[in-house]
């Protein structure tokens, strides 16, 4: 049994450190700009077909690099989500959006990687969609989905549809460029990462409910 388990857990490290250099390489230089054996000679692995020994594709790479901080995510989602409150306002459901990450990056200490990671995705509509359909499993995130809208009953879909893309796209932006600061050693407007998200909580409630500007008005506008 000692063999067997030796291999596993040289596998399991192997996983690991190809994990962590492709997140690392995909943060600084984007996605299609790194390629497998890259990530295996930062992995520290001679041989360069280990990326795909491990992982097979390029996709199925980043969704294994989403899943490793989304089980994190989603357990802080979670316990927000149960100490809300019995009448939950617009406020509280974006908070629950946007602390948990803000939490898990604190919990990743510096220099951190996820957040920029997660901004090279967003240019690729099918990179993106890895993250979207990773995020979608979470009952917590579907929770909170259902409460945005609940406490917004008269925006129309489309609008809604709209603005939830807006605010993903601010809060991935948001904290990646505050990642790329600390990183950098630079300025950062916000001491850490939960004045940041009381910022961009503020930020996305007045997106959330700003008012809707109708068709017609729109071609009215000079």
């Amino acid at each position: 049994m000692a063999a067997p388990t030796a291999r596993r857990e040289r596998a399991d490290a192997t996983r690991e450190a190809i994990l962590a250099a492709a997140e690392r390489l995909f943060a600084e230089h984007g996605v299609s700009a790194v390629s497998n054996r890259q990530i295996s000679e930062a992995a520290g692995q001679g041989n360069n077909t280990a990326v795909g020994y491990h992982f097979g594709t390029k996709a199925d790479l980043i969704r294994a690099i989403v899943r490793r901080h989304n089980e994190a995510v989603e357990r802080q989602c979670q316990q927000m989500v149960a100490r809300l409150g019995p009448a939950p306002v617009l406020r509280d459901w974006v908070e629950c959006l946007v602390y948990p990450l803000a939490r898990h990056l604190t919990e990743l200490g510096e220099p951190g990687w996820y957040a920029r990671f997660s901004a090279q995705l967003m240019p690729d509509p099918a990179h993106r969609d890895i993250a979207s359909a990773e995020s979608l499993t979470s009952a917590a995130v579907l929770r909170i989905i259902e409460g945005l809208k609940a406490a917004l009953p008269e925006l129309p879909e489309e609008v809604r549809a709209e603005r939830n893309a807006m605010a993903r796209t601010l809060i991935v932006h948001t904290f990646a460029d505050r990642e790329r600061a600390v990183a950098a050693g630079a300025p950062t407007r916000h001491r850490d990462w939960g004045t940041a998200a009381a910022a961009l909580t503020d930020a996305l409630t007045g997106l959330l409910q700003a008012p809707v500007t109708s068709p017609d008005q729109r071609e009215e506008q000079p």
